[in-house]
């Protein structure tokens, strides 16, 4: 988990629904349990190009996708037998991207 604590971690603003409102090229911290990481997004021609970086040990996995207005996209860590997932969630809502935290409603 090196590579993830070199990142600058930080966010905007939660909102009342759980949300946190992120700024372009800003690193967001990700808590999806056992699964550690952080998230950033650039503004790009086709929309906002999201990276996410995890890790539940020292190999690290990057996820990136390009949202348009109005969509969204999850990820999860599953859960224990009889559990539920962790789930984290991006939403891009006109020009802001939203962060849904763990343990909230996502869409």
């Amino acid at each position: 988990m090196r590579i993830l604590s070199l990142l600058t971690l930080g966010f905007l603003a939660t909102t009342a629904a759980g949300a946190a409102e992120l700024r372009p090229q800003q690193a967001h911290s990700l808590d999806l349990g056992r699964v550690q990481g952080t998230a950033y997004y650039t503004v790009e021609r086709d929309g906002f190009r999201v990276v996410a970086t995890l890790a539940a040990d020292e190999t690290p996995v990057r996820v990136v996708t390009t949202l348009a207005p109005d969509q969204r996209v999850s990820l999860s860590v599953p859960g224990a037998a009889g559990t539920a997932a962790t789930e984290i969630g991006f939403a891009r809502r006109g020009d802001r991207l939203e962060v849904v935290l763990p343990g909230k409603p996502t869409f």
